[in-house]
């Protein structure tokens, strides 16, 4: 009866939706587009913010670790950035939070412009990077700046659940009160002796406090016999990856990145000139840019996602030209080839249906 009912009111409504006119009531009851409302923002540093937000429906419960994409409109555009979710999933009032350092467009209007009662677009938790289920772990997090948040997030839920693995967690700051939620995890340490926590301040002015596997073997002696989540700046990551291969370690690193992992490239590299085709938009692009930042800069609303080359969002199709993988230097000049257009630049001319 319920759906029945539904359809013949759908009927009367189009060609909008009845979930159209109950956003006008109540923005979070709308089911043609997820939502959440601001209802808190907390500065944990001098330039890191938490947001509470409050789920409209149809969200769905994360799982620790899990990311979020989180789009605003900034100068009367819609922009969309990817955030990992920093509070537990176990969180019992259906809230959720995320924890942005303030650095871009959208983050920096996240990090000091949003503010209590602001409504935001968001998409569904996703991502591989998350503790297992069933199966006990004894984890070592290895983090940098901002990269503490997934890992905040399994951090709440074990204290939540009453029961703390054995972990031991190096994190990286320029300094201690540069150290996202710092005063949370030195009071988890002081009272779950089970978390051992090793902040390492880069510019502390004590010498270098970078990652190594001498310094991991200092802090961690049994880090070969424990499954490792790491998440932080690329450099960090690169560094924690070799430790682990060398060490035949591999399978038991889990990684979670900002940014997609780009080739070395010659610093010669040329471009040329970029024909979007549906908009009518022709611009000069360097080779090292990429396309997804060629097209914003141009004022071309480029649909988008994680900007990693990892969610498919910003496929376009190559009408003709060529143009360079970022992450493996290769050029791709078949005409109609499906691009990435986050992860891919001009090499050449090119032209793109968008």
């Amino acid at each position: 009866m319920l759906q029945r009912i539904s359809d013949v009111v759908g009927l009367m409504a189009t060609p909008l939706r009845p979930s159209h006119y109950l956003e006008l009531v109540q923005p979070l009851w709308s089911t043609h587009r997820l939502q959440a409302r601001v209802e808190s923002v907390w500065d944990e540093t001098s330039d890191t913010r938490t947001l509470t937000l409050r789920p409209g429906h149809g969200f769905r419960r994360h799982r620790a670790g899990q990311h979020v994409r989180v789009g605003v409109s900034v100068g009367g555009r819609q922009m969309t950035r990817t955030y990992s979710i920093s509070s537990s999933p176990d969180r019992s009032d259906g809230r959720f939070t995320i924890t942005v350092k303030h650095a871009g467009r959208v983050s920096g209007f996240l990090a000091r412009d949003v503010r209590p009662g602001h409504l935001l677009s968001i998409g569904l938790p996703q991502g591989d990077f998350h503790l297992p289920d069933a199966a006990p772990v004894r984890p070592l997090f290895i983090t940098a700046g901002s990269g503490i948040t997934p890992v905040m997030s399994m951090l709440r839920t074990f204290v939540l659940r009453w029961h703390m693995p054995d972990t031991s967690h190096v994190h990286y700051a320029p300094h201690a009160h540069d150290v996202i939620f710092g005063r949370e995890l030195e009071g988890i340490a002081a009272k779950l002796p089970n978390y051992r926590f090793h902040p390492m301040f880069t510019r502390d002015g004590h010498g270098p406090r970078h990652f190594s596997e001498a310094q991991l073997e200092e802090l961690c002696p049994d880090w070969r016999e424990r499954d490792v989540w790491a998440c932080g700046p690329q450099s960090l990551l690169d560094d924690v990856t070799a430790c682990f291969e060398r060490a035949g370690r591999a399978r038991y690193l889990h990684i979670e990145r900002f940014t997609a992992p780009l080739a070395r490239l010659p610093a010669n590299l040329t471009g040329g000139t970029v024909l979007f085709r549906r908009s009518g938009v022709e611009v000069r692009a360097d080779g090292k840019k990429a396309l997804l930042r060629v097209a914003e800069d141009a004022s071309i609303a480029a649909p988008h996602g994680c900007r990693m080359g990892v969610c498919h969002t910003c496929d376009a199709t190559m009408v003709s030209g060529c143009v360079r993988d970022l992450r493996t230097g290769l050029e791709v000049n078949e005409p109609g080839s499906r691009i990435q257009l986050c992860v891919c630049a001009a090499a050449g001319n090119v032209e793109i249906e968008l």
